[in-house]
């Protein structure tokens, strides 16, 4: 949208105001960045494993995706520019608690919990203020995190600490409620009702679902695991997955009984017969899954696998992330008339060849040199529908629906997210853990007592450990010599066997979406 369009011109001090919604884009786009290269570092420090990790990473998006068009409601009540400043509040405190989080439950509460809802009141509010400022600078700040992100977390995290990152969110944080004073507010449109039923029934459903999704490593996704808890004879992931979709029916049922009687639902129905606007939202929902599925798995092989620091890490991803920057950018202006269809299956099969790439070049002995080629392919693909997907969404509807359609959208990028690094870790620590037992179950220098011990200890689902920590357990527990380094190969071969499984399934979501890239349109709007 344009000025002319909202009737509303940019505040003055137009520096201070792009400087204000620019830092809140920059914040709400570094956080997932930063955590996901200093996994190895954070679980260290917290004491926890890579699956407190990817717990924590999973429910920071999961609660935005469940309060976006809540907190999105809440802005048009109460204006945009007060919700921008709450959330920021909100979100400051979360970052502050993070900082100082002495265990896994903290950082959970602070991270995921308050820096997700305070975000879940900001994304709503920016797209809404942005349309009134600057909206292609605020948003190239997002991506200019998107690429920085790496390189910053890694630069804190190995010469200082990855605490420092949310230190500084929390010095940022402190100055924006001020300068969001100069930020001009959206106009204001008809005053709208929170619809708290459908607010609560979205947000369970959401959550059973995506929560059934991240425990089925330790659970198991049909058949309980040995030891772990059954629900009629089938792993609670069943039932929490089933009881999710069965909240959310019953979301959309309530939903659409609110639209017909004429009261304001929280989400329109109607809109979702839409066949662009779904498309576009499906084709969302992929990307992200894809994208944070991968920026979970990568990190991994670099910093645990191959004992990169988190530096290195973010070295290595921050050329590619770059490489999406340009491919975002550059089509739209070079390309303004191509088929958004055609560029995003293009994107996708950039995807596609990238990950398959990785698959097939993944063994023990890989060096950090094979990410490169497969990271380019899939982030010039995410560039091709990044430059593609908001326009489809948005020129869906008519102008004055934009702000709902920027809700559903938020609320399907971070569900994606949140879908996408539960899966990838679920299946990845579900195949490792049956390799590693496998592997040492058939070697014959491992004894039976010892595969035994490992087979009860863990049956909830065996860590992803790098072979130094793994040596360093195993000279504490007193095993050495042939019988160590069977156990050693065993788990080399058995993080290789899980990041694959994991890169299989992310290929296969890909390759689906090819599918549903269908509903994209084959014109510019």
């Amino acid at each position: 949208m344009t000025t002319e369009k909202t009737g509303v011109r940019p505040a003055a001090g137009s520096g201070i105001v792009l400087l204000t919604l620019a830092a809140g884009q920059f914040l709400m786009t570094l956080d997932s960045s930063v955590m996901n290269v200093s996994i190895a570092t954070v679980a260290e420090d917290l004491g926890t494993d890579v699956t407190g990790v990817q717990t924590a990473i999973t429910l920071y998006t999961l609660v935005m995706a469940m309060l976006m068009v809540t907190g999105g409601k809440v802005g048009s009540m109460i204006g945009r520019r007060r919700a921008f400043a709450i959330g920021c509040v909100i979100y400051g405190a979360g970052s502050l608690t993070t900082a100082l989080a002495p265990n896994l439950a903290v950082l959970i509460f602070g991270w995921s919990v308050l820096e997700g809802i305070g975000a879940a009141l900001i994304l709503p509010a920016i797209v809404a203020l942005v349309a009134t400022n600057f909206p292609v600078e605020v948003m190239a700040a997002g991506a200019v995190a998107i690429a920085v992100g790496p390189l910053v977390g890694g630069a804190c995290t190995t010469y200082f600490s990855w605490r420092w990152v949310f230190a500084g969110e929390v010095v940022i944080v402190v100055g924006i409620p001020a300068l969001a004073r100069r930020v001009a507010d959206s106009p204001p449109g008809p005053q709208p009702r929170l619809d708290l039923v459908g607010a609560v029934l979205s947000a369970a459903g959401l959550g059973l679902a995506v929560f059934g999704v991240l425990r089925s490593s330790t659970w198991g996704w049909v058949n309980p695991r040995e030891g772990g808890p059954s629900v009629l004879g089938l792993s609670p992931v069943v039932w929490l997955v089933l009881g999710g979709l069965l909240v959310l029916w019953l979301f959309l049922t309530w939903e659409r009984h609110l639209e017909a009687s004429g009261a304001e639902p929280l989400v329109r129905p109607s809109m979702l017969s839409n066949r662009q606007l779904t498309g576009g939202l499906v084709m969302f929902f992929g990307q992200y899954l894809v994208q944070m599925g991968l920026f979970f798995t990568i990190p991994l092989f670099l910093s645990i696998s191959l004992g990169l620091s988190a530096l290195e890490t973010g070295v290595r991803i921050l050329p590619l992330s770059i490489t999406l920057l340009i491919a975002a950018a550059g089509i739209p202006r070079f390309l303004p008339h191509v088929s958004p269809r055609r560029v995003v299956r293009l994107g996708l099969l950039s995807m596609l060849a990238g990950i398959v790439s990785l698959l097939t070049a993944l063994d023990t002995s890989a060096s950090a040199g094979i990410v490169t080629v497969p990271m380019l392919l899939t982030r010039l693909g995410i560039g091709a529908l990044a430059s593609q997907l908001g326009a489809v969404t948005v020129s869906a509807v008519p102008d004055e629906e934009s702000a709902e359609v920027g809700g559903l959208q938020n609320t399907a990028t971070n569900l994606g997210a949140s879908v996408g690094t539960a899966l990838a870790g679920s299946i990845l620590i579900a195949v490792l853990t049956t390799s590693f037992l496998q592997g040492i179950q058939q070697n014959p220098a491992v004894p039976p007592a010892v595969t035994s011990q490992a087979s009860v200890q863990l049956a909830a689902g065996a860590p992803f450990v790098s072979n130094a920590d793994l040596e360093t357990a195993l000279g504490d527990a007193g095993i050495t010599g042939d019988e160590a380094t069977a156990i050693l190969d065993a788990n080399a071969e058995a993080r290789v066997d899980g990041l694959r499984a994991a890169l299989f399934v992310l290929a296969l979501v890909a390759l689906l979406a090819l599918f549903a890239a269908r509903r994209v349109p084959t014109r510019q709007p």
